[in-house]
């Protein structure tokens, strides 16, 4: 009784494909696959250029002593 046969397996899919229909499974297989091929070339081309990459430079304190930098909220409130 613990054990899920063939024919259970059979019975879910066979309710499966009545609830939702082919055409709608193909297209969720269609786009669940063209998912995981988009995740693999971005996992695949983000390992290569990650590497190449530099990461930004960084704002340091100085850039904001800067007398060309606008405090916007500085402006806004006077």
């Amino acid at each position: 009784m613990g054990s899920i046969s063939i024919w259970h397996w059979l019975v879910v899919l066979l309710i499966v494909v009545l609830v939702f229909g082919t055409k709608k499974l193909k297209n969720i297989g269609a786009d669940l696959g063209g998912a995981v091929k988009g995740f693999k070339d971005g996992v695949k081309d983000g390992g290569a250029s990650a590497e190449a990459t530099t990461p930004p430079p960084q704002v340091n304190a100085s850039k904001v002593n800067d007398p060309n930098t606008v405090d916007v909220e500085a402006k806004t409130k006077s």
